[in-house]
C-alpha cells in the first residue's frame, strides 16, 4: 500500500514537473521570438496541460495571449487572457498585457486607418472598448467613425446606438497656460505636467477647460445613418432626442428638414426651415432652400422673396438667379397657348395685348437678373436665356451681343 502511495506521488511529481517544463520551454520559445515554435509548443502539449491545476492552465493561457498578441491574432489574444482571467490568473500579472494588447491593438488601427482600410480599423477599436468597456468607451466613439468612413452604415450605427445607450459624452478636461517669455499660451498634455509648471515662475494664468460633450454629435450622426438606410421614421425619432439636449444645433434642424422634405412633408420642411433661419438669419442656403419649396408649394410671392435674400447675402449663387428667373417665367406657356389660340375679333385681339404685355413683363423682370448673373462668370444658360428674351423682346442689339457672347463660351 505504501509503494502504491509513493509511486502515485511520484507519477503525479514527474507529471507535474513535465506540464512546467514544456511551459518553461514554451515561454523560451516566446521570449527569443520564435511565436510558432511556442504557438505549436503549447498546442502540442495540449493533452499534458488539460490535466493540470487550474494555476498551470492560467499560465498557459496567459502565455497563448502574449503569443496571439505579438502575432496580431487579437481576437484569440482576448479569448486567452479572458480563460487565464477565469482559470485565476492575478489582475497584477494580468493587467500589463491586457495593456500591451491594447497598445497592439490601436497602433494596427491606426495603420488601417492610414492605408483607408476603415472597415478593419473599427472592428480593433472596437476590440479595444470590449478589453475594457469602462475605461475605453473612447475607442467605441472612435470605431464608430471608422466604420462610417468605410461606408458601413449598419456597423456604424450598431457602435453609435451603443455609445448613445452608455450615455458616452466624451468630455475631456484641456490644460493651458501662458509661457512668461514669449507671451504665448500653450496646451499641456498632462494634468501632472500642468501642476508642475504653475509652479514655475516661467509661467502664468493656467486655466483649465472642458470640451463639449459628444453625445449630440452622436445622436445626430444616429439620424444622419438612418437616413442614409432610408429608415426616416427613427432619424425623426433620433433627431428630436438630440435636439432636445442641443435645441439650437441648426445642423440637426436642417438635418430634419431635409427628412420631411424626403418624406414630401413640404410644410413641416417649410417650420423647420424658419427655425433654423432664425438661429442663423444670415445663412444664405437656408433661404435658397425655403424658395425651393415656397415654388413647389404654389407660394411664387414667398418663393420670389426667399431667392432674392438668399442673392443679397450670397451675390454668387447661381442657383439663386436661376431659380428666380424660372420662377418669375413660371406660367410663360400657358400665356404663349392662350395667345395661339386666340381669334382676329375685337374682343381677342385686346386679349392678346394684354397677354402680350403680361410676358414682356415677366422678360423685363428677367433681364436685369440675368445680366447680374452673366457679370459674376459668363453663366452660359443666362447668357442663352437673355439672348432668346431680347430676341422675343425686338432688341437685336442685345440679342446680337448676347450671341456674340454664347459663341466666345462655347
Amino acid at each position: 500500500m505504501k509503494k502504491l502511495i509513493i509511486y502515485t506521488l511520484l507519477l503525479f511529481v514527474s507529471f507535474s514537473y513535465g506540464q512546467k517544463k514544456e511551459l518553461r520551454n514554451a515561454n523560451k520559445f516566446y521570449t527569443s521570438g520564435e511565436y510558432s515554435s511556442a504557438l505549436d509548443l503549447l498546442d502540442s502539449s495540449k493533452s499534458l496541460f488539460d490535466s493540470s491545476d487550474d494555476k498551470i492552465k492560467s499560465e498557459v493561457m496567459l502565455l497563448y495571449g502574449k503569443i496571439h498578441t505579438s502575432m496580431e491574432d487579437f481576437s484569440l489574444a482576448i479569448k486567452a487572457f479572458d480563460m487565464s482571467r477565469n482559470l485565476g490568473i492575478s489582475n497584477q500579472i494580468l493587467s500589463p498585457e491586457l495593456s500591451k494588447l491594447e497598445t497592439a491593438i490601436i497602433t494596427s488601427a491606426v495603420g488601417d486607418n492610414e492605408t483607408e482600410n476603415f472597415s478593419e480599423g473599427a472592428k480593433k477599436l472596437k476590440m479595444v472598448y470590449d478589453i475594457n468597456p469602462e475605461m475605453n468607451q473612447e475607442y467605441l466613439y472612435y470605431a464608430a467613425s471608422s466604420a462610417v468612413n468605410s461606408m458601413d452604415y449598419n456597423l456604424a450605427l450598431e457602435y453609435y446606438l451603443l455609445l448613445s445607450d452608455i450615455n458616452y459624452e466624451g468630455i475631456e478636461t484641456k490644460f493651458y497656460i501662458t509661457e512668461v517669455a514669449s507671451g504665448s499660451e500653450i496646451e499641456i498634455n498632462s494634468e501632472t505636467e500642468f501642476n508642475l509648471l504653475k509652479k514655475s515662475k516661467d509661467y502664468s494664468n493656467p486655466r483649465e477647460e472642458e470640451t463639449e460633450s459628444k453625445l449630440p454629435e452622436i445622436v445626430k450622426n444616429i439620424a444622419l445613418i438612418y437616413k442614409e438606410l432610408g429608415q426616416n421614421d427613427k432619424a425623426l425619432a433620433a433627431i428630436e432626442t438630440a435636439r432636445a439636449s442641443n435645441p439650437d444645433d441648426v445642423g440637426l434642424i436642417i438635418t430634419a428638414a431635409n427628412i420631411y422634405f424626403e418624406l414630401d412633408n413640404k410644410e413641416a420642411f417649410k417650420l423647420a426651415m424658419s427655425e433654423a433661419i432664425e438661429k442663423e438669419p444670415n445663412n444664405p442656403v437656408l433661404y435658397y432652400n425655403l424658395g425651393v419649396v415656397s415654388g413647389e408649394l404654389g407660394e411664387k410671392e414667398a418663393a420670389v422673396s426667399y431667392y432674392e435674400k438668399s442673392i443679397e447675402l450670397d451675390p454668387s449663387n447661381e442657383n439663386s438667379y436661376l431659380n428666380l428667373v424660372a420662377l418669375i417665367l413660371d406660367g410663360e406657356q400657358e400665356i404663349v397657348s392662350e395667345m395661339n389660340n386666340l381669334g382676329t375679333s375685337r374682343s381677342d385681339n385686346l386679349r392678346y395685348d394684354e397677354l402680350k404685355k403680361v410676358r414682356e413683363d415677366m422678360y423685363k423682370q428677367c433681364v436685369p437678373i440675368l445680366k447680374d448673373l452673366i457679370a459674376i462668370n459668363n453663366n452660359v444658360e443666362a447668357i442663352r436665356t437673355l439672348m432668346n428674351i431680347y430676341g422675343t423682346l425686338g432688341d437685336n442689339p442685345g440679342y446680337v451681343e448676347m450671341r456674340n457672347l454664347l459663341d466666345q463660351q462655347e
